[in-house]
């Protein structure tokens, strides 16, 4: 591995598999996915835009890794017996998937800023202030665009 990509790796490695983790409440699953996100940033480094901060650029790579994973697990996985194991728990598990997969359709759906912004909020657990440097804006920014994110949210839902 070349010795600036591995720099890259243990700078933000810990970070991407938070993010990660907030998002597949899946310690399995974030690390492959944390793994598929460097590998296709390794592939990829080429075509790293250096305006924009590294952590964005992983963290984009990352939830697209998230959501393709998302769809073929959808399209191939029926409810596995050791998540569920009574009818009623069948059922809430349904109800459940077809509420996050109908909001996760939303997110995906919003226009930039508001995605990235509440994305990084929401299941990458960061702080304004964080959301804010990645940005190159302000803490306040990152406040308004959150809750604008919100509000379109609540638009599309109803």
């Amino acid at each position: 591995m070349d010795k600036k990509f591995e720099d890259i790796y243990i700078k933000y490695c810990e970070s991407i598999y938070r993010y990660l983790l907030s998002m597949t409440k899946n310690a399995d699953v974030a690390e492959e996915i944390t793994q598929e996100t460097f590998y296709k940033a390794f592939k990829n480094i080429d075509k790293y835009d250096a305006n924009y901060k590294m952590f964005t650029w992983l963290c984009n790579i990352a939830k697209n890794s998230f959501y393709s994973l998302y769809q073929r697990s959808k399209k191939t996985s029926l409810i596995s017996e050791d998540i569920v194991d009574k009818e009623s728990d069948i059922i809430d598990h349904i109800i459940t998937s077809e509420t996050n997969e109908s909001l996760l359709k939303i997110i995906h759906n919003l226009e930039e800023p508001y995605k990235e912004v509440f994305t990084l909020r929401v299941y990458g657990n960061l702080s304004f202030a964080t959301i804010g440097t990645i940005f190159g804006k302000t803490e306040s920014w990152a406040r308004v665009t959150y809750y604008r994110s919100k509000l379109k949210i609540r638009e599309k839902i109803r």
